[in-house]
């Protein structure tokens, strides 16, 4: 096989059998020996969540729904690259409000240690990446 735009041949060796389950996708060698791996990354979204506590897990969503109560949330222990993402579930953060709170020592937005975020909009959903000691969890998208 060639591909498109050059003289160079590949040979590419098929899985012997196919996927073990649904969504699995191809994944290569730097031979061209192919196989199948479950497909990773993304979010993993959970049921929605009306507890006043609750602690977060990394590559994990969250719907919150503090229609009859605020919600306080822990973030996990940051590792370079850790995504939790938070959604108003009901609309009601402007009434009972959101708080993030980091795991022990950890910043938010590169706020003094322990510090939290408290959200007060709308229907306001946002994911926070954690970037290391220095800055902690930031906002990735709002």
């Amino acid at each position: 096989m060639k591909a498109s735009g050059t003289t160079t041949s590949y040979t590419l060796t098929l899985p012997a059998a196919v996927a073990t389950s649904n969504d699995q996708i191809l994944t290569s060698t730097t031979g061209g020996v192919l196989s199948w791996v479950d497909n990773s990354g993304g979010t993993a979204w959970q049921a929605v969540e009306t507890g006043a506590t609750m602690t977060a897990v990394a590559g994990n969503g969250y719907f919150i729904d503090t229609t009859s109560n605020a919600c306080n949330v822990t973030l996990p222990a940051g590792t370079l690259g850790d995504e939790v993402s938070l959604v108003d579930y009901a609309g009601t953060f402007d009434t009972y409000n959101l708080t993030v709170t980091p795991d022990s020592g950890e910043k938010i937005q590169g706020e003094s240690a322990d510090a939290t975020l408290t959200v007060a909009t709308e229907r306001a959903a946002f994911t926070l990446a954690y970037s290391g000691a220095a800055q902690g969890w930031l906002l990735k998208n709002n």
